[in-house]
């Protein structure tokens, strides 16, 4: 297979070619930009592999270009970096690796193609092209990965136990790359991960939660959740998820599996949103059922206040997972803790206030709580499914309705804290927030409108009960 056509599309494979001819440096498109150009997936990375000093080539490149080129070395890696345009460029020695058992880092020599194309990680990414001018354009494929192309197959080049050995990574990278392409792991690399499954503990977990991250990000992540599952990789670095799977039974009465209940729920979120952190959102919205789990002997098994003991949990999960701990992680923990609520507005007889309140404690992020609701049906029963997602239909009406009427998503009491103080002449103290709250729920309970001359009225009769009196 040759793509000479291909390349002579794009001037830097050109420029690439005339300075490792330059040079006589062997040179060729190495890895994920090979495996994609054959996939048919648009890819602006690309990895240059020479047999000699990638970093003179990079350098020779450069000067290849009229205009400047911002050029990056790393020496200790022995690597370098042109940016041109919207393209990568990382160009790099042909290496061979070696590692101890013990530690991550390799000891690194110049090495031929074939150990070059060895040491990777799968046959997919093992696959070269050529810039040399007797073979322009050829494809290298020595380890058959256009064959596991063919046969949407993720196999690594060598010993499966080697290569997991030497980067247990390469086990989240497996199941990442059969999500991303929707490939089968090969049994014999799968059985290899199975074992070597407890060495991902030497990973740091910055590197774990960027693969998981981007398991999550596919278009269907159940499929490499239960890889991850099966392999019992997901035990290593997230066992809460991990205990939400099986079903218990006592005299016939039996819970759903919750594991699949929430890879469903996540991908019925994935089909509206391509948000991260609201498909975070599902995937730990039901993350306390087993520590929450009781059996009533007359309605069964239960998981009452889950959803408030989940967001209690979501900060040390994402603390431990290296996930962010700002206004994402915040925002998560709050459709955690609330995607319950609209189930409850179903009923005919839902009052004006239990909607203000979910509009008031949602905020801005209502959308996205419905959307989480709505994938949380999960029952085989079509017309049970169809019941509730008509119900509700029926609620975001009626939310829209009351925020139209009352204004009080994200509102601020529309009297402050500064007001009160200047009108009656008070330091900061604890009856300015009772003020305040008094005012919020007068609102939210539909007693006064959310306007402020009504909430000044409301604040001088809570004031005088309270003993305060304008100070003019």
């Amino acid at each position: 297979m040759n793509f000479k056509n291909h390349l002579d599309k794009y001037e830097v494979f050109g420029k690439v070619a005339a300075a490792a001819q330059k040079l006589n440096l062997p040179t060729y498109v190495v890895g994920g930009y090979v495996r994609d150009l054959i996939l048919g997936r648009e890819s602006k990375d690309i990895d240059f592999t020479c047999v000699g000093s990638g970093i003179t080539l990079a350098q020779e490149v450069a000067k290849g270009f009229d205009e400047h080129v911002p050029l990056s070395v790393f020496k200790n890696f022995g690597t370098a970096m042109l940016k041109l345009e919207d393209w990568e460029l990382e160009f790099v020695g042909a290496r061979k690796e070696s590692y101890r058992l013990e530690s991550r880092k390799p000891i690194v020599e110049d090495g031929t193609l074939m150990e070059d194309l060895e040491r990777r990680d799968f046959t997919i990414n093992s696959m070269a092209i050529s810039l040399n001018a007797q073979d322009y354009g050829d494809l290298v494929d020595p380890l058959g990965g256009m064959d596991d192309i063919k046969k949407k197959n993720i196999r690594t080049p060598l010993d499966p136990a080697i290569t997991f050995s030497d980067d247990p990574l390469r086990m989240m990278r497996a199941v990442r790359f059969a999500a991303q392409l929707n490939f089968d792991i090969d049994p014999d690399t799968f059985l290899a991960i199975q074992e070597s499954a407890p060495r991902l503990t030497i990973i740091s977990a910055e590197r774990i939660i960027d693969e998981l991250n981007k398991i999550i990000k596919t278009p269907k992540p159940s499929y490499g959740f239960k890889l991850l599952f099966a392999s019992g990789l997901l035990s290593e670095f997230f066992p809460e998820m991990v205990e939400l799977q099986g079903v218990d039974s006592v005299d016939d009465k039996s819970h759903k599996d919750n594991f699949y209940h929430t890879l469903q729920v996540l991908d019925n979120v994935c089909q509206v949103s391509d948000d991260l952190w609201l498909r975070w959102a599902a995937i730990l919205h039901d993350i306390a059922k087993p520590a929450t789990k009781r059996f009533n002997p007359k309605v069964g098994w239960t998981f009452h206040g889950h959803e408030d003991k989940g967001a209690r949990m979501t900060p040390s999960i994402f603390r431990r997972l290296k996930l962010p701990m700002d206004e994402r992680m915040k925002y998560v923990q709050k459709l955690v803790r609330l995607h319950l609520r609209p189930i409850a507005l179903v009923k005919d007889e839902v009052t004006d206030s239990a909607l203000r309140r979910l509009l008031f404690d949602a905020g801005d992020d209502i959308d996205d709580l419905m959307k989480l609701c709505r994938a949380d049906i999960t029952s085989k029963n079509n017309k049970k499914v169809k019941r509730y997602l008509e119900n509700f239909d029926k609620v975001e009406i009626k939310l829209k309705e009351v925020e139209e009427k009352d204004q009080v998503r994200n509102f601020q009491p529309p009297v402050s804290g500064e007001e009160i103080m200047e009108i009656f002449g008070i330091p900061p103290s604890k009856v300015i927030g009772e003020i305040k709250e008094e005012i919020k729920e007068a609102i939210l309970e539909g007693k006064i409108g959310n306007h402020p001359d009504e909430a000044r009225k409301l604040m001088y009769d809570i004031a005088r009960e309270k003993g305060l009196y304008p100070k003019n």
